[in-house]
């Protein structure tokens, strides 16, 4: 038996943040939709969810259509079943990540980011899988004092820390 392995870069819309995951079943992106509507409501997202057996369609939902679209060609780039690809504005991962974590179907998430994103794919004669990610850069050392103050003065001013 022979495995390829790919790369493949996803492509994320300025201003947005990406949710990539697996889940195994078809009622995935209903769920997903809801998750995502019922804690973030002022979110604008799309999202696609690319079944493994019976038609293996890719399933969309979402509320903005630019999304929907550049997640339905995420999903097509990626062709893995069960996966899923949410893309999101007006919102941080950080603020539906435990509500899609949640969902029953949701097997695990590969990354939530806003960072360019690299997701490799080992391909096989039954299909395509997702083996990992590359999320963003390489670190270039290690923070200092300044980069320390400069980090909790960020997250005070989005709100995440008093």
């Amino acid at each position: 038996m022979e495995m390829d392995l790919k790369v493949v870069e996803l492509e994320i819309p300025e201003g947005s943040n990406i949710i990539v995951g697996q889940s195994h079943f078809i009622k995935t992106a209903e769920d997903l939709y809801e998750a995502i509507a019922g804690t973030a409501p002022g979110a604008k997202f799309g999202l696609a969810f690319s079944e493994a057996s019976g038609p293996c369609l890719v399933r969309l939902e979402g509320n903005d259509p630019a999304l929907k679209e550049a997640a339905r060609n995420n999903s097509l780039a990626l062709a893995c079943g069960h996966t899923f690809v949410v893309l999101m504005k007006d919102a941080f991962p950080i603020n539906v990540l435990n509500a899609i974590k949640a969902v029953q179907e949701v097997c695990g998430i590969f990354c939530a980011t806003a960072n360019p994103v690299q997701v490799v794919v080992a391909q096989t004669g039954q299909g395509r899988g997702i083996m990992g990610v590359i999320d963003g850069s390489m670190p270039l050392g290690v923070e200092g004092e300044q980069d320390v103050s400069e980090r909790r003065s960020l997250l005070r001013r989005f709100g995440y820390k008093l």
